[in-house]
């Protein structure tokens, strides 16, 4: 069976977003233009990495080729939500990164988990075999705004406990650096007498 590459050469939308609370999120990329709407699931690190390498990469080709670099700046433009309803595609396994110079565009591959090995070789070609994908191409000023975006929808969820960086949970948090006592039994709470 052919592979089914969902290519977006100038989409209105490519950004991050979840749907759940925080603790119990579940990550999502979706690609927008006109009415059609694909979106895929995946993990939150590889939406952090993903950011991540978007901005080194725009660091890369300003230094190779000149290429302006948009302004760093935390605004984000589209603080909509994701299209509803989301319904994936796929889940992501593999992603590619590249420069396409002629068009001077950031090219993001999302390829499907797959339990059949492949050719790397197949990540941002149109090769008849190998897992689904969707192939975004962003100009460099929508890459900084997926980053952005990406980066504030990451630090939208729980925050980290100060002693061991896991995440904090509404309910408690059992942390490794106090041997496993919460925060009150170790330390009492304000409510005790104190000697």
């Amino acid at each position: 069976m052919a592979r089914a590459i969902h290519v977006f050469r100038t989409p209105d939308r490519f950004v991050a977003g979840t749907v759940g609370q925080p603790g119990n999120r579940t990550f999502y990329l979706q690609a927008v233009h006109d009415t059609r709407v694909v979106s895929v699931v995946l993990e939150k690190q590889q939406v952090e990495v993903l950011a991540d390498r978007i901005g080194a990469l725009l660091v890369e080709i300003n230094r190779r080729f000149g290429t302006p670099l948009p302004p760093e700046s935390a605004d984000v433009e589209d603080l909509n939500p994701l299209e509803t309803p989301v319904d994936a595609e796929f889940r992501v396994g593999t992603m590619g990164l590249g420069w396409d110079s002629e068009a001077q565009t950031v090219v993001v591959e999302l390829l499907a988990v797959t339990d059949t090995e492949f050719d790397a070789s197949v990540v941002l070609d149109d090769a008849e075999e190998g897992p689904d994908a969707v192939r975004v191409f962003l100009s460099p000023e929508s890459a900084r705004q997926f980053a952005n975006r990406s980066q504030r929808v990451i630090s939208a969820g729980r925050p980290p406990c100060p002693l061991c960086e896991e995440p904090l949970d509404a309910d408690g948090h059992i942390c490794v650096r106090t041997n496993g006592y919460r925060r009150a039994e170790l330390f009492g709470s304000d409510d005790d007498p104190q000697p």
